[in-house]
């Protein structure tokens, strides 16, 4: 993505953008406005009842930490992750944090919806897992491989040179999908991670400043901009989408950019170029929450984590479907597949954000907790996303969400 953006497109690529077109969304819902979903907020509460008593079940001290891709490294309460770092031999704090964010990154492009028929056997366990937690535990496992590092006797690394010729095939060998167990967005997966090492190669100034070619340049980028002193979130973000914008597939362009996770809508209403769009970035915030932990073991601040939004994504949109919030005016759209870019998903993902922005202050009030002590990132881990698989699983069978989206592997 060039340096110089328009400020069109410039507006769209924030979290603030997210939050304020999803508040748009919200609007319109209260004012009976959307073609697919009714608004009910008299049942807030109660969800927010249930949340924070899943959160009390989940972590009895309300120490939680925010909701990152390093919560899904744990087998049977051991950190796999930790177990693997202690045994590497680092040179500095840095190396062991650009080899996390190589981790991380890689990890959470491969974290879209695995489908409900995909598992992952763990050879080192035993363990059979599926869904995020499988996505998870299969990339780790090829991590510690050596699976994405262009150098055999380094493995815990991602080499950009190794990741631009990644192929579907790399990825269903580690992955372990056969005919018997598909994995849902198999070839448009692959093609992210290709995509990743295309990236980091066309930025060397970003990607390559301390080492070769590597998503895990972008610690040292993001901490030279630190300058020694914090480095807000909403921050993390920006140079994510600013860095990484070109590894999403073309969907809408504006200026000549893709605009990667974002959609059209047409209660979003603008007097410029961006009318009629809202953006997301699922996947951008979601590696932005995961990258906080290797920069403050790097040895850098993170502050303003409210700065983020939550993640339009299907188990805290589930939460809401699930709960009575937001109720489908046409039944039948629960038993038919929809596209990522229908006018119903849309509706779906935007009052997600907006209504976890409600419900959160809801939640700390039950748990008697202010902002500091429990930001979004922790009402999303202890929080919105368990109490959602919870009530799937109460309501379908594998625990299936409510709406189900036709997904290429690049989106949830």
């Amino acid at each position: 993505m060039p340096s110089a953006l328009t400020p069109a497109v410039d507006s769209l690529l924030s979290s603030a953008a997210v939050r304020e077109r999803a508040g748009e969304m919200l609007a319109a819902a209260e004012a009976g406005k959307l073609t697919h979903f009714s608004l009910h907020l008299d049942r807030l509460d109660e969800t927010a009842a249930l949340v924070a008593i899943v959160i009390r079940e989940n972590y009895p001290s309300l120490d939680v930490p925010l909701h990152a891709r390093w919560r899904h490294f744990k087998m049977s309460g051991d950190d796999l992750w930790a177990g693997i770092a202690a045994k590497a031999s680092w040179p500095d704090t840095a190396a062991k944090a650009r080899a996390a964010f190589d981790l991380a990154i890689v990890s959470v492009l491969l974290d879209a919806g695995a489908g409900p028929d995909w598992r992952y056997r763990d050879g080192a366990s035993g363990m059979q897992v599926a869904r995020s937690e499988g996505l998870a535990i299969a990339s780790l496992r090829m991590f510690e491989a050596g699976a994405f590092s262009g150098d055999p006797d380094d493995p815990l690394r991602a080499d950009a040179n190794r990741l631009a010729a990644f192929t579907a095939d790399d990825l269903a060998a580690g992955f372990q999908v056969r005919e018997s167990n598909p994995l849902t967005g198999l070839e448009g997966r692959a093609a992210l991670i290709a995509r990743l090492g295309e990236a980091a190669l066309a930025a060397p100034s970003v990607f390559a400043s301390k080492d070769r070619a590597r998503p895990g340049g972008l610690f040292d980028h993001l901490a030279s901009n630190a300058g020694g002193g914090a480095l807000p979130a909403p921050e993390i973000l920006r140079s994510v989408l600013h860095h990484l914008g070109s590894i999403w597939p073309g969907r809408i362009s504006l200026d000549g950019i893709s605009l990667g996770d974002t959609w059209r809508h047409p209660a979003i209403r603008r007097n410029d170029e961006t009318n009629g769009l809202i953006p997301f970035h699922k996947l951008s915030q979601w590696l932005t929450y995961s990258l906080v932990e290797p920069l403050q073991e790097g040895g850098v601040k993170v502050v303003d984590f409210d700065g983020l939004t939550g993640l339009a994504e299907y188990r805290n949109g589930g939460l809401f479907v699930d709960a009575g919030v937001i109720v489908l005016r046409d039944p039948s759209a629960a038993t038919r597949g929809h596209e990522p870019g229908s006018e119903l998903v849309v509706e779906w993902r935007a009052l997600t954000i907006a209504l976890l922005d409600a419900l959160a202050p809801l939640i700390r009030g039950k748990l008697d907790l202010d902002t500091a002590r429990f930001p979004l990132g922790a009402v999303l881990e202890g929080g919105t996303w368990a109490a959602g698989r919870r009530l799937a699983n109460s309501k379908r069978p594998g625990g299936a969400p409510p709406i189900h989206v036709i997904s290429d592997g690049t989106v949830f």
